[in-house]
C-alpha cells in the first residue's frame, strides 16, 4: 500500500537509505522477533514476480484496485492518529499526513490506475476483498483500542516494508528493469526521497520504543507480527485474484 505522500513532510534532510546509520534501531527488534513473518512478506511470490516482470497484469490491476480502498482506510487511520496525538506537534504531523493522502496521494493513485486502464468509477465500485477488510479493520481496531504507538506499529509493515522491499528487489539476480511494466513501482519505493521517509518513520518509532519494558515490547511485537502477516495476505490476494 502506497504511503509516499502520507509521510512526505517527515523525511527532509534525513538519510536516503536504510543503510549506514551505524545505530541499533529499536524497530529492528520488532523485525528480528518476527523474522519469519517479515521474510514471508518481503520475499512473497507477488513481490518476486513483480521484480522479475512476470507478474500477470490482471494480478497487478487487482492489487491496484484494492490498494485504492486501502488508501481510503489509510486516511481514516491518520485521522485517528490526530485524535490519539499527545501534543500539538503530533496533531500537526497527523493532520499533514491526512491532508497528503486525501489531497495528493489518492489523486496520484487514481491517475496511475488510469494508466493501467482502470477508470476512477471502477475504483469507487470495486468491493473490498477479505484481505483488504482484514488488514484495514485490524489497523483501525488497533488504533482505536491502543495508543499512537500501537497505530504506527500496525502501519509500519506498509510504510517501512515497501521501502525495504524495493531495495531488496534491486539486490536480487532475478530483477529485470528493462521492459518491466512494474519498474516505475520499484523505482518509486527505492528512491532517495522514499528511503528518507522510511528512515523518518523508523526514527519516530525508535523514539517511542526507547525505554519500554519487555511486556510493552512483546505486546507491540504481536501487533507487528499480525500486521506483517496481513500484508503478506494482501500480496496473496493479488495473486489469487480474490
Amino acid at each position: 500500500m502506497s504511503a509516499f505522500a502520507a509521510i512526505s513532510g517527515q523525511g527532509k534532510n534525513l538519510p536516503s537509505s536504510l543503510k549506514g546509520s551505524g545505530m541499533t534501531s529499536s524497530f529492528e527488534t520488532l523485525k528480528s522477533r518476527n523474522s519469519r513473518e517479515w521474510q514471508a512478506y518481503r520475499n512473497h511470490e507477488f513481490v518476486c514476480r513483480l521484480g522479475a516482470g512476470t507478474l500477470s497484469e490482471e494480478a497487478f490491476r487487482h492489487y491496484l484496485k484494492q490498494d485504492y480502498l486501502f488508501l481510503v482506510e489509510f486516511a481514516r487511520a491518520w485521522g485517528l492518529a490526530v485524535y490519539k496525538s499527545r501534543d500539538l506537534d503530533e496533531i500537526r504531523q497527523g493532520l499533514e499526513s491526512l491532508k497528503a493522502i486525501v489531497e495528493v496521494e489518492i489523486g496520484l493513485h487514481v491517475g496511475y490506475c488510469a494508466e493501467w486502464g482502470i477508470p476512477e468509477k471502477a475504483l469507487a465500485d470495486v468491493p473490498p476483498s477479505s484481505a483488504t477488510l482484514a488488514y484495514t479493520d485490524y489497523v483501525l481496531e488497533t488504533g482505536l483500542h491502543g495508543d499512537l504507538t500501537d497505530l504506527h506499529v500496525a502501519l509500519a509493515p506498509c510504510i517501512i516494508g515497501y521501502g525495504e522491499i524495493a531495495l531488496w528487489l534491486q539486490a536480487q539476480p532475478f530483477l529485470k528493469m528493462d521492459g518491466n511494466p512494474y519498474a516505475a513501482w520499484i523505482e518509486m519505493y527505492a528512491s532517495a526521497d522514499y528511503q528518507a521517509l522510511v528512515r523518518s518513520e523508523i526514527e519516530w518509532l525508535d523514539r517511542r520504543l526507547a525505554g519500554l519494558d519487555e511486556p510493552a515490547i512483546s505486546r507491540l511485537s504481536r501487533i507487528f507480527a499480525n500486521a506483517t502477516r496481513l500484508e503478506a495476505d494482501f500480496w496473496q490476494m493479488g495473486l489469487d485474484l480474490t
